[in-house]
């Protein structure tokens, strides 16, 4: 009876790997833990956070339009001129100094009044836009984590596969010394264990590739993500139908918020292109003084005279009405101008209305199949450890041969591979079924956060 138990060197090999990944667990990091870290550092939030806080610039320039304005200015100026026609060429010359105060305001504007609301619609595109933002680095993050996570699932089933391999390898060589088994088997599980070597390769280079992008997500270096909590209980999707999740969608979804804003951008700059031909009024106010220095510098009688200094006071207020009369085609175009982007502005209105209700179906969809699959890979699993089983005991009592034991164990092996990856799924796109329906907040990851070994 062949021994199939594992050499003592692999199982050494085993014993060190599991007190290093002990190892690396405690210096672990949560989903949550990494999104802090991401929040401060990524790029792509960083600068539409920084796009939203410009936005609070705009708007309060132009509600400075709504507002007075006053102005200081100052001069002085010095004047020399040489005087022709007397002896000696006598010199005149003339210093002022004027300072005043110039104050403005549009009593009467309505262009004033309509950028300014656009203003504010543009400060709320703007939050739109952030929240989009936010939710895409939510999403990001848990892809990358739980990428990271899968890649090492199955750098770990490549590496258990090869350690099953080399175990029949060794025994079907072992066998074939005794004369109990034929060359056969032998270069079967020569040719399992060389293509198990190549998977494990790749998967090293698949997990390593993975950790290099959450690391540069959250700006760190050896990041290792804490694996899911056995055993793993995946959260219920509720509501269970899609309707509800459509209907939030369409009320709240920053795509369609935006959209709506846009629209009603669009509309007061209509407005405002009607405007041009209409009547603005405007307050204009000045209080201003002037000292003026006059000296010539001729010894006589008529030349003392010119020298001498003063000062004089002014004020002055008016009001200004203007109505443009012609102006060429301009206020028209402008008008055709504004209603056809109003008319665009309708139209991405609808177009994000549809998209963000096919998305947030397609999203519903994509989470109740995969967590199907993950029920059906439940069960696979547990049928393909029974198989290997039987198939261990018949190939001990001769009635399987090498390479049966060999199949049993890579198709359990990829099963329990594929079931990591399909939960890692579900909770992947769990999150983006709420960023579909616009409900994606930081505090969804904790729920998924509290999966994680502690």
């Amino acid at each position: 009876m062949p021994d199939i138990r594992a050499p003592k060197l692999c199982r050494s090999l085993l014993a060190i790997a599991a007190l290093a990944a002990a190892g690396t667990s405690a210096q672990a990091q949560s989903l949550q833990a990494l999104y802090e870290a991401a929040h401060a550092y990524d790029a792509t939030y960083l600068g539409a956070r920084a796009q939203a806080e410009s936005a609070q610039g705009r708007a309060m320039q132009a509600d400075s339009a709504l507002k007075p304005s006053l102005g200081l200015g100052v001069t002085d100026t010095y004047a020399r001129t040489k005087l022709p026609g007397a002896s000696g060429m006598p010199d005149y010359g003339n210093n002022t100094l004027q300072a005043g105060l110039n104050g403005k305001y549009a009593v009467y504007n309505p262009a004033n009044r309509l950028t300014a609301e656009q203003a504010k619609r543009g400060l709320e595109v703007a939050q739109a836009d952030l929240s989009v933002a936010e939710q895409d680095l939510i999403v990001r993050l848990a892809s990358a984590y739980f990428d990271v996570l899968a890649a090492q699932d199955a750098l770990s089933t490549a590496r258990q596969a090869k350690a099953a391999i080399a175990e029949q390898l060794a025994s079907a060589k072992r066998n074939f010394e005794v004369g109990t088994a034929t060359i056969t088997d032998t270069r079967e599980a020569q040719a399992r264990f060389d293509l198990a070597r190549a998977q494990e390769i790749a998967a090293d280079n698949d997990l390593r590739s993975k950790s290099v992008t959450l690391d540069q997500l959250v700006g760190r270096r050896g990041v290792v993500p804490k694996p899911l909590a056995a055993p793993v209980a995946l959260p219920a999707v509720l509501p269970t139908n899609v309707d509800p999740w459509v209907a939030t969608a369409l009320d709240g979804h920053p795509l369609i918020r935006k959209a709506r804003l846009g629209l009603d951008v669009a509309r007061l700059e209509t407005k405002k292109a009607r405007a041009v031909d209409g009547v603005t009024v405007d307050l204009n106010g000045s209080v201003g003084a002037q000292r003026v220095n006059s000296s010539l510098n001729y010894g006589s009688a008529q030349a003392d005279a010119l020298n001498g200094e003063g000062t004089s006071k002014s004020a002055t207020l008016g009001v200004t009405i203007t109505y443009p009369l012609y102006t060429g085609g301009y206020a028209r175009g402008r008008v055709a101008e504004a209603m056809a982007l109003e008319e665009k502005s309708q139209n991405d209105l609808d177009f994000a209305v549809r998209g963000v209700e096919e998305g947030t179906r397609r999203a519903f969809l994509g989470v109740e199949s995969l967590r199907a699959q993950v029920s059906a890979l439940e069960a696979a699993e547990s049928s393909s450890q029974l198989a290997l089983d039987a198939t261990k005991l018949g190939y001990k009592v001769g009635v399987r041969v090498n390479l049966d034991v060999l199949n049993a164990q890579t198709q359990l092996y990829t099963t329990q591979r594929d079931l990591a990856k399909a939960r890692y799924d579900v909770l992947v796109n769990s999150l983006k079924l709420r960023q579909a329906s616009g409900q994606l907040q930081p505090n969804d990851l904790l729920s998924i956060n509290q999966l994680l070994t502690p």
